[in-house]
């Protein structure tokens, strides 16, 4: 009696690595048919007033693979800048980075004054992190935010923001012909839990919308209203009562 013959499967998986991305091209079971899946790697540069500081960012950075470090930032960049504390020189350099570079920007700052705390957002700044926080995933994390033009403020400083704004929308309170942004109901109520921390996943659960529609409203109310970031939008919003 003959057997019958084995079924048998086989796939092959191999890597490489360029300076865009990770890609693996894999052998189909049983096809023989090669085929690529490539993960995107972030394009992030780092400017720091000092070599030490810079060399200890890239050194937290460099040992993540989502990461590709390069030595100018520039659109679809994520610039990485250190500072100690905020001057006009730093300001200007943010305006320069995410206005005539098209980067999207991670400060990493000691200290921010509280009158400097509206600039740094309306320079388009969407991810701070403190210097005392800064570890290897603390870094990551606000870079793949800001890429993705999520906003990343550590909780007292979201605290101070919202405080701010509110007492700069108290003093315009009254105020005839006070300018109103006309922001949807929905778009209030993605806002208001930006506001709260929430990431597109959890507004989406909490909304029941679909991720692809929190970014659709998102991106429609920035564009519409000229609104460099999620933490801009929320600026705004407060500023002007919604929220």
């Amino acid at each position: 009696m003959l057997n019958s013959p084995r079924a048998t499967t086989a796939s092959a998986i191999g890597t490489t690595t360029s300076a865009t991305g990770t890609t693996t091209t894999a052998i189909g079971p049983g096809t023989g048919t090669a085929f690529t899946v490539t993960e995107r790697r972030v394009p992030v540069a780092v400017s720091a007033p000092d070599p030490i500081s810079r060399e200890g960012a890239v050194s937290q950075l460099r040992r993540h693979p989502e990461i590709d470090l390069r030595e100018e930032s520039g659109p679809g960049t994520v610039a990485l800048l250190v500072e100690d504390a905020l001057d006009e020189a730093a300001l200007t350099r943010l305006r320069r980075i995410v206005r005539s570079e098209g980067a999207r920007a991670v400060l990493v700052v000691g200290a921010i004054r509280e009158s400097e705390l509206l600039d740094v957002v309306e320079c388009g700044v969407g991810a701070i992190v403190w210097r005392h926080e800064a570890t290897a995933h603390r870094l990551v994390q606000a870079v793949l935010a800001a890429s993705r033009g999520d906003g990343d403020l550590p909780a007292d400083l979201l605290g101070r923001l919202i405080s701010q704004v509110g007492t700069l929308h108290r003093g315009a309170a009254g105020r005839p012909g006070a300018p109103s942004l006309g922001l949807a109901p929905r778009e209030v109520d993605v806002l208001r839990l930006v506001a709260e921390g929430l990431d597109t996943g959890e507004i989406a659960g909490k909304l029941s919308y679909s991720e692809r529609t929190v970014k659709n409203v998102m991106h429609g109310l920035t564009t519409r209203l000229h609104l460099r970031n999620r933490a801009h939008a929320v600026a705004y919003a407060l500023r002007e009562g919604y929220i």
